[in-house]
C-alpha cells in the first residue's frame, strides 16, 4: 500500500489537481506577490489585476474577474476556490 503513495501524488500532478492554498486570496487586498500565486498568474497579470481594481475600485464577486485582459472562464475554473472578494467597509462617518 505505501508503494503506490507516490504514484498517486504523481498522477494527481499530472492529471491536473490544482492544491488550494492554506487560505484564499482576497483580490480586493492581495498584492501582486499573492496574486502571482494564483494559477496562471504571472507578474503581468497581478500588476494587471491590481491596475483594473485601481481604476474601477474592489471587486464585487469573483466573475468580475474576467473583465480583467487574459483572464476568463478557465482560469475561473482553476483557481475559484482560491479565491476570495472582501466586501467594502463602509466609512462610519458617513450616513
Amino acid at each position: 500500500m505505501w508503494k503506490s503513495i507516490p504514484y498517486l501524488f504523481l498522477s494527481l500532478f499530472l492529471f491536473g489537481a490544482q492544491p488550494v492554498l492554506a487560505e484564499p486570496i482576497d483580490v480586493n487586498t492581495a498584492s501582486a506577490e499573492q496574486l502571482a500565486q494564483l494559477k496562471g498568474v504571472g507578474p503581468a497579470k497581478a500588476r494587471a489585476i491590481i491596475a483594473y481594481r485601481d481604476q474601477h475600485g474592489p471587486f464585487v464577486a469573483v466573475g468580475e474577474l474576467t473583465q480583467v485582459r487574459g483572464l476568463g472562464p478557465k482560469f475561473l475554473e482553476e483557481n475559484g476556490e482560491n479565491i476570495v472578494v472582501s466586501q467594502p467597509v463602509a466609512d462610519a462617518a458617513q450616513p
